[in-house]
């Protein structure tokens, strides 16, 4: 009989540790087991964090790089974006395009004109150009016949123009034409064109190269 009884409380002892101390063993047991990489609330947090980093670099990334993209874009169709027409040799507040190669009263400005801009209003247009041949444009356009000194007073005449470049026509945009200057009016086929062309200070020859302001009526 004795030996059943302790049995009785050997059982009621053990069933009694499972239902306090025992079962709180089984339950540490089981939290570990849950968390098998021994990690707690906030190690999670800071796994989940680092695992978001790598996506949230990868946004700004393509985010500077979109803007890196519409910079590029922006710089190279600039003159588009900011000129009349999308012609970058015309002035703001023109109203017609002088399209391909600029011709004056019919002759084509120098072949070696660079720096050209141009206004137009009212089938009127003003054209400013750097050329260092002028002396054969002046010739091939009518405005000096061949074989006629450059400053004949029968061709031209000197023309008041500061030695700081003033008195530019309204709205023409570009470089301002450096004194002194001389004058040329139409003739032959360049006729009803007007052109002011940089000298030297000494008078005796044109700048070379020379900026030029043309003048004519093109139509519309």
């Amino acid at each position: 009989m004795l030996p059943m009884i302790m049995r009785g409380y050997v059982q009621e002892a053990f069933m009694g540790d499972a239902e306090t101390g025992g079962g709180s063993v089984v339950s540490d047991e089981m939290s570990e087991t849950s968390d098998p990489e021994g990690m707690g609330h906030a190690d999670r947090g800071e796994s989940i964090g680092r695992r978001r980093l790598p996506s949230a670099a990868v946004v700004v990334v393509g985010l500077a790089f979109l803007g890196v993209v519409a910079g590029g874009l922006f710089w190279l169709f600039q003159d588009e974006l900011s000129h009349p027409f999308g012609d970058a040799r015309a002035c703001e507040g023109s109203d017609s395009t002088l399209t391909g190669k600029i011709s004056l009263g019919g002759v084509p400005i120098p072949a070696d004109a660079t720096d050209v801009h141009y206004i137009t209003q009212d089938g009127f247009a003003e054209v400013s150009f750097l050329s260092d041949r002028m002396p054969d444009y002046l010739h091939r356009a009518g405005l000096v016949p061949e074989g006629e000194p450059l400053f004949d007073e029968n061709y031209g005449s000197a023309y008041a123009w500061g030695e700081g470049g003033h008195e530019m026509p309204d709205g023409l945009c570009g470089p301002a034409l450096k004194g002194p200057v001389w004058s040329y009016h139409g003739r032959g086929p360049g006729t009803g064109v007007s052109i002011l062309i940089e000298r030297t200070p000494a008078g005796t020859t044109l700048r070379a190269p020379a900026r030029v302001i043309a003048s004519f009526d093109f139509g519309e």
